[in-house]
Protein backbone atom coordinates (compact mmCIF):
# COMPACT_ATOMS: atom_id res chain seq x y z
CA UNK A 1 0.00 0.00 0.00
CA UNK A 2 2.81 2.42 0.95
CA UNK A 3 2.72 6.08 1.91
CA UNK A 4 2.55 9.34 -0.02
CA UNK A 5 3.30 12.97 0.79
CA UNK A 6 0.37 14.77 2.43
CA UNK A 7 0.93 17.56 -0.09
CA UNK A 8 1.47 15.57 -3.25
CA UNK A 9 2.64 18.69 -5.09
CA UNK A 10 5.83 18.35 -3.02
CA UNK A 11 8.13 15.81 -4.67
CA UNK A 12 10.88 15.90 -2.03
CA UNK A 13 11.51 12.31 -0.90
CA UNK A 14 12.57 13.63 2.53
CA UNK A 15 9.28 15.52 3.04
CA UNK A 16 8.31 14.54 6.58
CA UNK A 17 4.52 14.80 6.31
CA UNK A 18 3.36 11.39 5.12
CA UNK A 19 0.03 9.58 4.99
CA UNK A 20 -1.08 6.10 3.94
CA UNK A 21 -2.23 5.73 0.37
CA UNK A 22 -6.02 5.26 0.20
CA UNK A 23 -7.14 1.64 0.15
CA UNK A 24 -10.66 1.26 -1.26
CA UNK A 25 -12.77 -1.88 -1.57
CA UNK A 26 -15.94 -2.13 -3.66
CA UNK A 27 -18.72 -4.22 -2.12
CA UNK A 28 -22.18 -5.28 -3.26
CA UNK A 29 -23.70 -5.01 -6.70
CA UNK A 30 -26.50 -3.30 -8.56
CA UNK A 31 -28.22 -0.55 -6.58
CA UNK A 32 -26.52 -1.73 -3.40
CA UNK A 33 -22.96 -1.25 -4.62
CA UNK A 34 -20.72 0.77 -2.30
CA UNK A 35 -17.08 1.63 -1.76
CA UNK A 36 -15.53 0.98 1.66
CA UNK A 37 -12.45 3.08 2.42
CA UNK A 38 -10.62 0.46 4.43
CA UNK A 39 -7.92 2.68 5.97
CA UNK A 40 -9.76 6.00 6.25
CA UNK A 41 -9.15 6.13 10.01
CA UNK A 42 -5.35 5.93 9.48
CA UNK A 43 -5.43 8.49 6.65
CA UNK A 44 -7.51 10.90 8.74
CA UNK A 45 -5.17 10.47 11.71
CA UNK A 46 -2.21 11.47 9.52
CA UNK A 47 -4.13 14.57 8.42
CA UNK A 48 -5.26 15.48 11.93
CA UNK A 49 -8.93 15.53 10.95
CA UNK A 50 -11.92 13.33 11.88
CA UNK A 51 -12.37 10.51 9.40
CA UNK A 52 -15.92 11.66 8.69
CA UNK A 53 -14.71 14.95 7.14
CA UNK A 54 -12.87 13.54 4.08
CA UNK A 55 -15.54 10.84 3.72
CA UNK A 56 -18.28 13.48 3.65
CA UNK A 57 -16.16 15.51 1.21
CA UNK A 58 -16.01 12.51 -1.13
CA UNK A 59 -19.78 12.18 -0.93
CA UNK A 60 -20.32 15.85 -1.80
CA UNK A 61 -17.87 15.77 -4.71
CA UNK A 62 -19.27 12.52 -6.10
CA UNK A 63 -22.92 13.30 -5.39
CA UNK A 64 -23.19 10.12 -3.31
CA UNK A 65 -24.47 9.27 0.15
CA UNK A 66 -21.96 8.39 2.87
CA UNK A 67 -22.14 6.09 5.88
CA UNK A 68 -19.99 5.88 9.01
CA UNK A 69 -19.48 3.00 11.43
CA UNK A 70 -17.00 4.29 14.02
CA UNK A 71 -17.09 1.14 16.09
CA UNK A 72 -15.81 -1.00 13.22
CA UNK A 73 -13.99 1.88 11.50
CA UNK A 74 -15.95 1.48 8.29
CA UNK A 75 -16.33 4.61 6.17
CA UNK A 76 -18.48 4.09 3.10
CA UNK A 77 -19.31 6.06 -0.05
CA UNK A 78 -22.20 4.74 -2.09
CA UNK A 79 -21.34 3.69 -5.65
CA UNK A 80 -18.25 2.18 -7.22
CA UNK A 81 -15.14 4.39 -6.97
CA UNK A 82 -11.53 3.35 -7.48
CA UNK A 83 -8.76 4.27 -5.04
CA UNK A 84 -6.92 6.53 -7.53
CA UNK A 85 -10.01 8.68 -8.02
CA UNK A 86 -10.54 8.99 -4.26
CA UNK A 87 -6.86 9.85 -3.79
CA UNK A 88 -7.21 12.73 -6.26
CA UNK A 89 -10.31 13.96 -4.44
CA UNK A 90 -8.43 13.73 -1.15
CA UNK A 91 -5.86 16.16 -2.58
CA UNK A 92 -8.67 18.69 -2.95
CA UNK A 93 -9.78 18.15 0.66
CA UNK A 94 -6.21 18.55 1.90
CA UNK A 95 -5.74 21.75 -0.08
CA UNK A 96 -8.99 23.23 1.30
CA UNK A 97 -9.08 21.97 4.88
CA UNK A 98 -5.57 20.84 5.92
CA UNK A 99 -2.79 22.90 4.35
CA UNK A 100 -1.98 26.30 5.86
CA UNK A 101 -2.79 29.13 3.41
CA UNK A 102 0.42 30.91 4.48
CA UNK A 103 3.15 28.27 4.70
CA UNK A 104 1.51 25.23 3.01
CA UNK A 105 2.32 23.01 5.99
CA UNK A 106 -0.33 20.54 7.21
CA UNK A 107 0.28 21.35 10.90
CA UNK A 108 -3.10 23.04 11.22
CA UNK A 109 -6.24 22.63 13.29
CA UNK A 110 -9.82 23.67 12.63
CA UNK A 111 -11.47 25.87 15.26
CA UNK A 112 -15.25 25.67 15.06
CA UNK A 113 -17.70 27.99 16.79
CA UNK A 114 -21.15 26.44 16.53
CA UNK A 115 -22.78 29.45 18.21
CA UNK A 116 -21.29 31.98 15.78
CA UNK A 117 -21.42 29.57 12.85
CA UNK A 118 -17.75 30.18 11.96
CA UNK A 119 -14.80 27.96 11.07
CA UNK A 120 -11.27 29.27 11.50
CA UNK A 121 -7.87 27.71 10.95
CA UNK A 122 -4.73 27.89 13.07
CA UNK A 123 -1.24 26.78 12.02
CA UNK A 124 1.23 25.47 14.58
CA UNK A 125 4.14 25.85 12.14
CA UNK A 126 3.96 29.55 11.21
CA UNK A 127 1.42 30.85 13.73
CA UNK A 128 -1.17 31.79 11.13
CA UNK A 129 -4.74 32.21 12.37
CA UNK A 130 -7.68 33.26 10.25
CA UNK A 131 -11.13 32.39 9.00
CA UNK A 132 -11.44 29.41 6.67
CA UNK A 133 -11.80 30.89 3.19
CA UNK A 134 -13.36 27.76 1.67
CA UNK A 135 -17.07 27.74 0.79
CA UNK A 136 -18.06 24.10 0.44
CA UNK A 137 -20.99 21.87 1.40
CA UNK A 138 -18.75 20.15 3.94
CA UNK A 139 -18.67 23.39 5.98
CA UNK A 140 -22.24 22.74 7.09
CA UNK A 141 -21.34 19.25 8.25
CA UNK A 142 -18.25 20.52 10.12
CA UNK A 143 -20.33 23.15 11.94
CA UNK A 144 -22.76 20.45 13.07
CA UNK A 145 -19.94 18.01 13.94
CA UNK A 146 -16.95 19.99 15.29
CA UNK A 147 -13.56 18.22 15.56
CA UNK A 148 -13.75 18.00 19.35
CA UNK A 149 -16.96 15.92 19.24
CA UNK A 150 -16.44 12.39 20.48
CA UNK A 151 -16.67 10.24 17.32
CA UNK A 152 -17.70 7.20 19.34
CA UNK A 153 -20.99 8.98 20.13
CA UNK A 154 -21.84 9.16 16.45
CA UNK A 155 -23.77 6.26 15.05
CA UNK A 156 -24.94 5.15 18.51
CA UNK A 157 -27.96 6.23 20.52
CA UNK A 158 -28.78 9.86 19.91
CA UNK A 159 -29.70 10.37 23.56
CA UNK A 160 -27.04 8.22 25.18
CA UNK A 161 -24.85 11.14 26.23
CA UNK A 162 -27.66 13.01 27.96
CA UNK A 163 -29.00 9.88 29.64
CA UNK A 164 -25.60 9.17 31.17
CA UNK A 165 -25.42 12.70 32.52
CA UNK A 166 -28.87 12.38 34.01
CA UNK A 167 -27.97 9.03 35.59
CA UNK A 168 -24.91 10.57 37.16
CA UNK A 169 -27.04 13.38 38.54
CA UNK A 170 -29.48 10.85 39.97
CA UNK A 171 -26.64 9.07 41.77
CA UNK A 172 -25.46 12.33 43.27
CA UNK A 173 -28.99 12.98 44.54
CA UNK A 174 -28.92 9.66 46.43
CA UNK A 175 -30.93 7.39 44.11
CA UNK A 176 -29.78 3.79 43.89
CA UNK A 177 -28.73 3.76 40.20
CA UNK A 178 -26.52 0.72 40.72
CA UNK A 179 -29.44 -1.43 41.84
CA UNK A 180 -31.55 -0.18 38.97
CA UNK A 181 -28.96 -1.18 36.38
CA UNK A 182 -28.12 -4.54 38.00
CA UNK A 183 -31.74 -5.59 38.09
CA UNK A 184 -32.82 -4.23 34.70
CA UNK A 185 -31.90 -7.51 33.03
CA UNK A 186 -33.95 -9.58 35.50
CA UNK A 187 -37.15 -7.61 35.29
CA UNK A 188 -38.88 -10.04 33.00
CA UNK A 189 -38.22 -13.04 35.23
CA UNK A 190 -39.19 -11.20 38.43
CA UNK A 191 -42.36 -9.97 36.80
CA UNK A 192 -43.37 -13.47 35.74
CA UNK A 193 -42.74 -14.82 39.24
CA UNK A 194 -44.69 -12.00 40.85
CA UNK A 195 -47.61 -12.41 38.49
CA UNK A 196 -47.70 -16.17 39.12
CA UNK A 197 -47.98 -15.64 42.88
CA UNK A 198 -50.39 -12.74 42.64
CA UNK A 199 -47.78 -10.13 43.61
CA UNK A 200 -46.62 -7.04 41.69
CA UNK A 201 -43.39 -5.27 40.89
CA UNK A 202 -42.63 -2.43 43.25
CA UNK A 203 -45.22 -3.51 45.81
CA UNK A 204 -45.33 -6.15 48.54
CA UNK A 205 -44.44 -9.81 47.87
CA UNK A 206 -47.35 -12.24 48.03
CA UNK A 207 -45.67 -14.61 50.42
CA UNK A 208 -43.86 -12.38 52.87
CA UNK A 209 -45.72 -9.08 52.68
CA UNK A 210 -42.35 -7.32 52.79
CA UNK A 211 -41.02 -4.64 50.49
CA UNK A 212 -38.97 -5.93 47.60
CA UNK A 213 -35.49 -4.40 47.88
CA UNK A 214 -34.85 -5.03 44.20
CA UNK A 215 -37.63 -2.81 42.91
CA UNK A 216 -37.29 -1.55 39.29
CA UNK A 217 -38.90 1.85 38.77
CA UNK A 218 -38.75 4.72 36.33
CA UNK A 219 -38.50 8.36 37.40
CA UNK A 220 -41.86 9.84 36.43
CA UNK A 221 -41.34 13.25 37.94
CA UNK A 222 -42.19 16.23 35.76
CA UNK A 223 -38.52 17.20 35.40
CA UNK A 224 -37.47 13.69 34.36
CA UNK A 225 -40.27 13.38 31.80
CA UNK A 226 -39.38 16.78 30.35
CA UNK A 227 -35.72 15.75 30.12
CA UNK A 228 -36.61 12.53 28.26
CA UNK A 229 -38.80 14.44 25.83
CA UNK A 230 -35.98 16.92 25.24
CA UNK A 231 -33.63 14.03 24.47
CA UNK A 232 -36.02 12.68 21.86
CA UNK A 233 -36.52 16.14 20.35
CA UNK A 234 -32.78 16.78 20.11
CA UNK A 235 -32.28 13.37 18.58
CA UNK A 236 -34.94 14.04 15.98
CA UNK A 237 -33.34 17.38 15.16
CA UNK A 238 -29.97 15.75 14.62
CA UNK A 239 -31.52 13.16 12.31
CA UNK A 240 -33.34 15.89 10.38
CA UNK A 241 -30.20 17.97 9.92
CA UNK A 242 -28.26 14.91 8.79
CA UNK A 243 -30.97 13.69 6.41
CA UNK A 244 -31.87 17.07 4.89
CA UNK A 245 -28.53 17.48 3.14
CA UNK A 246 -29.00 14.12 1.42
CA UNK A 247 -32.41 14.99 -0.03
CA UNK A 248 -33.13 16.15 -3.57
CA UNK A 249 -33.05 19.85 -4.40
CA UNK A 250 -36.83 19.92 -4.79
CA UNK A 251 -37.27 18.48 -1.29
CA UNK A 252 -34.76 20.95 0.18
CA UNK A 253 -36.61 23.85 -1.45
CA UNK A 254 -39.84 22.55 0.10
CA UNK A 255 -38.17 22.44 3.52
CA UNK A 256 -37.04 26.05 3.09
CA UNK A 257 -40.54 27.01 1.93
CA UNK A 258 -42.08 25.69 5.16
CA UNK A 259 -39.31 27.34 7.20
CA UNK A 260 -40.04 30.78 5.69
CA UNK A 261 -43.82 30.33 5.69
CA UNK A 262 -43.86 29.56 9.41
CA UNK A 263 -42.03 32.80 10.19
CA UNK A 264 -44.10 34.82 7.76
CA UNK A 265 -47.36 33.58 9.29
CA UNK A 266 -45.98 34.40 12.75
CA UNK A 267 -45.22 37.97 11.60
CA UNK A 268 -41.50 37.61 12.31
CA UNK A 269 -40.05 38.71 8.96
CA UNK A 270 -39.25 42.22 10.24
CA UNK A 271 -36.64 40.81 12.62
CA UNK A 272 -32.96 41.08 11.65
CA UNK A 273 -32.22 37.86 13.53
CA UNK A 274 -34.91 36.03 11.54
CA UNK A 275 -33.32 37.36 8.33
CA UNK A 276 -30.01 35.83 9.42
CA UNK A 277 -31.74 32.57 10.32
CA UNK A 278 -33.31 32.37 6.85
CA UNK A 279 -29.93 32.88 5.17
CA UNK A 280 -28.32 30.27 7.44
CA UNK A 281 -31.09 27.76 6.69
CA UNK A 282 -30.80 28.30 2.93
CA UNK A 283 -27.03 27.88 3.18
CA UNK A 284 -27.44 24.69 5.25
CA UNK A 285 -29.76 23.26 2.63
CA UNK A 286 -27.38 24.39 -0.14
CA UNK A 287 -30.09 26.40 -1.95
CA UNK A 288 -28.81 29.91 -1.23
CA UNK A 289 -28.96 31.02 -4.86
CA UNK A 290 -32.39 29.53 -5.55
CA UNK A 291 -33.91 30.77 -2.29
CA UNK A 292 -35.24 34.01 -3.92
CA UNK A 293 -37.64 31.84 -5.95
CA UNK A 294 -39.22 30.67 -2.71
CA UNK A 295 -39.15 34.17 -1.20
CA UNK A 296 -40.95 35.62 -4.23
CA UNK A 297 -43.70 33.03 -3.91
CA UNK A 298 -44.23 33.73 -0.21
CA UNK A 299 -43.61 37.49 -0.03
CA UNK A 300 -45.31 38.87 -3.13
CA UNK A 301 -48.91 39.14 -4.26
CA UNK A 302 -50.94 41.54 -6.39
CA UNK A 303 -49.74 44.24 -3.97
CA UNK A 304 -46.12 43.64 -4.95
CA UNK A 305 -45.22 47.35 -5.15
CA UNK A 306 -45.75 47.85 -1.41
CA UNK A 307 -44.29 44.43 -0.58
CA UNK A 308 -40.98 45.13 -2.33
CA UNK A 309 -40.31 48.12 -0.07
CA UNK A 310 -41.40 46.21 3.02
CA UNK A 311 -39.11 43.22 2.36
CA UNK A 312 -36.16 45.07 0.81
CA UNK A 313 -33.66 44.29 3.60
CA UNK A 314 -34.49 40.58 3.58
CA UNK A 315 -34.18 40.33 -0.21
CA UNK A 316 -30.83 42.17 -0.19
CA UNK A 317 -29.36 39.51 2.09
CA UNK A 318 -29.85 37.02 -0.74
CA UNK A 319 -29.33 39.11 -3.89
CA UNK A 320 -26.65 41.70 -3.03
CA UNK A 321 -23.73 41.12 -5.42
CA UNK A 322 -25.16 37.70 -6.29
CA UNK A 323 -26.18 37.72 -9.96
CA UNK A 324 -27.35 34.09 -9.93
CA UNK A 325 -29.70 34.75 -7.03
CA UNK A 326 -30.98 37.83 -8.87
CA UNK A 327 -31.72 35.75 -11.97
CA UNK A 328 -33.76 33.31 -9.89
CA UNK A 329 -35.59 36.25 -8.33
CA UNK A 330 -36.46 37.45 -11.87
CA UNK A 331 -38.04 34.03 -12.44
CA UNK A 332 -40.06 34.43 -9.25
CA UNK A 333 -41.22 37.90 -10.32
CA UNK A 334 -42.36 36.49 -13.67
CA UNK A 335 -44.43 33.88 -11.85
CA UNK A 336 -46.09 36.50 -9.62
CA UNK A 337 -46.89 38.72 -12.62
CA UNK A 338 -48.34 35.72 -14.45
CA UNK A 339 -50.43 34.77 -11.42
CA UNK A 340 -51.85 38.30 -11.07
CA UNK A 341 -51.70 39.28 -14.75
CA UNK A 342 -54.93 41.31 -14.66
CA UNK A 343 -53.46 43.70 -12.09
CA UNK A 344 -49.72 43.56 -12.76
CA UNK A 345 -49.10 42.98 -16.48
CA UNK A 346 -49.54 46.66 -17.33
CA UNK A 347 -47.16 47.64 -14.51
CA UNK A 348 -44.20 45.41 -15.45
CA UNK A 349 -41.81 48.25 -16.29
CA UNK A 350 -42.62 50.07 -13.04
CA UNK A 351 -42.28 46.91 -10.95
CA UNK A 352 -38.84 46.07 -12.37
CA UNK A 353 -37.70 49.67 -11.95
CA UNK A 354 -38.75 49.48 -8.31
CA UNK A 355 -36.48 46.46 -7.80
CA UNK A 356 -33.72 48.32 -9.67
CA UNK A 357 -34.11 51.53 -7.63
CA UNK A 358 -33.95 49.55 -4.39
CA UNK A 359 -30.69 47.86 -5.49
CA UNK A 360 -32.31 44.41 -5.31
CA UNK A 361 -31.75 43.84 -9.05
CA UNK A 362 -28.70 45.10 -10.92
CA UNK A 363 -28.82 46.67 -14.38
CA UNK A 364 -26.76 43.79 -15.76
CA UNK A 365 -29.28 41.22 -14.52
CA UNK A 366 -32.25 43.03 -16.06
CA UNK A 367 -30.55 43.52 -19.42
CA UNK A 368 -29.42 39.87 -19.55
CA UNK A 369 -32.97 38.78 -18.76
CA UNK A 370 -34.35 41.08 -21.48
CA UNK A 371 -32.04 39.59 -24.12
CA UNK A 372 -33.87 36.25 -24.18
CA UNK A 373 -37.47 35.12 -23.77
CA UNK A 374 -37.56 31.96 -21.66
CA UNK A 375 -40.30 29.49 -20.77
CA UNK A 376 -38.46 28.23 -17.69
CA UNK A 377 -40.82 29.82 -15.15
CA UNK A 378 -43.93 30.77 -17.14
CA UNK A 379 -45.32 29.92 -20.56
CA UNK A 380 -43.53 31.37 -23.56
CA UNK A 381 -46.58 33.50 -24.46
CA UNK A 382 -46.72 35.06 -20.99
CA UNK A 383 -42.95 35.54 -20.91
CA UNK A 384 -43.08 37.29 -24.29
CA UNK A 385 -45.83 39.59 -23.04
CA UNK A 386 -43.84 40.43 -19.88
CA UNK A 387 -40.77 41.24 -21.98
CA UNK A 388 -42.84 43.53 -24.23
CA UNK A 389 -44.28 45.39 -21.26
CA UNK A 390 -40.77 45.82 -19.83
CA UNK A 391 -39.43 47.50 -22.99
CA UNK A 392 -39.72 51.11 -21.71
CA UNK A 393 -37.42 50.25 -18.80
CA UNK A 394 -35.08 48.22 -20.99
CA UNK A 395 -34.80 51.09 -23.49
CA UNK A 396 -34.12 53.55 -20.68
CA UNK A 397 -31.35 51.36 -19.21
CA UNK A 398 -29.75 50.81 -22.62
CA UNK A 399 -29.76 54.54 -23.42
CA UNK A 400 -28.27 55.34 -20.03
CA UNK A 401 -25.56 52.76 -20.67
CA UNK A 402 -24.83 54.26 -24.11
CA UNK A 403 -24.63 57.78 -22.64
CA UNK A 404 -22.16 56.63 -20.03
CA UNK A 405 -20.09 54.94 -22.70
CA UNK A 406 -20.20 58.09 -24.84
CA UNK A 407 -19.12 60.29 -21.94
CA UNK A 408 -16.17 58.01 -21.29
CA UNK A 409 -15.13 58.26 -24.94
CA UNK A 410 -15.43 62.08 -24.86
CA UNK A 411 -13.34 62.34 -21.74
CA UNK A 412 -10.59 60.35 -23.47
CA UNK A 413 -10.63 62.76 -26.46
CA UNK A 414 -10.39 65.80 -24.22
CA UNK A 415 -7.38 64.34 -22.46
CA UNK A 416 -5.61 63.73 -25.78
CA UNK A 417 -6.46 67.21 -27.05
CA UNK A 418 -5.36 68.78 -23.79
CA UNK A 419 -2.04 66.93 -23.94
CA UNK A 420 -1.42 68.11 -27.54
CA UNK A 421 -2.32 71.70 -26.66
CA UNK A 422 0.13 71.68 -23.76
CA UNK A 423 2.84 70.28 -26.01
CA UNK A 424 2.28 73.07 -28.60
CA UNK A 425 2.35 75.71 -25.90
CA UNK A 426 5.68 74.34 -24.68
CA UNK A 427 7.10 74.68 -28.23
CA UNK A 428 5.89 78.28 -28.56
CA UNK A 429 7.12 79.30 -25.13
CA UNK A 430 10.77 80.19 -26.10
CA UNK A 431 9.65 82.48 -28.95
CA UNK A 432 7.17 84.26 -26.72
CA UNK A 433 9.84 84.73 -24.06
CA UNK A 434 12.24 86.34 -26.55
CA UNK A 435 9.77 89.03 -27.57
CA UNK A 436 8.22 89.56 -24.16
CA UNK A 437 10.59 92.40 -23.17
CA UNK A 438 9.47 94.75 -25.97
CA UNK A 439 5.88 96.06 -25.95
CA UNK A 440 4.48 98.94 -28.05
CA UNK A 441 2.49 101.59 -26.20
CA UNK A 442 -0.43 103.48 -27.71
CA UNK A 443 1.88 106.13 -29.23
CA UNK A 444 4.02 103.55 -30.98
CA UNK A 445 7.02 104.11 -28.67
CA UNK A 446 8.88 101.09 -27.51
CA UNK A 447 8.91 100.44 -23.78
CA UNK A 448 11.49 98.28 -22.08
CA UNK A 449 9.59 96.20 -19.52
CA UNK A 450 12.75 95.63 -17.45
CA UNK A 451 12.98 99.38 -16.79
CA UNK A 452 9.43 99.66 -15.41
Amino acid sequence: MGTVNVNRNVTDVFYRYKMPRINAKVEGKGNGIKTVIVNMAEVAKALGRPATYPTKYFGCELGAQTQYDHKNERFIVNGSHDAAKLQDLLDGFIRKYVLCPECDNPETELLVSTKKGTISQGCKACGYHGALEVNHKVNTYILKNPPNMDPSAQGSSLTEGKRSKRSKKAVENGSDAANASSNAGGVSGDADASNASGGHIGGETAEHGEEDDNTWTADVSEEAVRARMQDLTDGAKCMTISDDTEKSERERLDIFYEFVKKRRDAGELDSVQVHKDLVAEADRLDILQKAPLVLAELLFSANIIAEVRKNRNLLLRFTHKNLKAQRYLMGGIEQIISLHAANLMSKVAGILKLFYDNDILDEKTILEWASKVSKKYVSKEVSTQIHEKAQPLIKWLQEAEEEESSEEDDSDVEIEYDDRAKAELRKEAPAAKATAKKVDDDDGDEIDIDEI
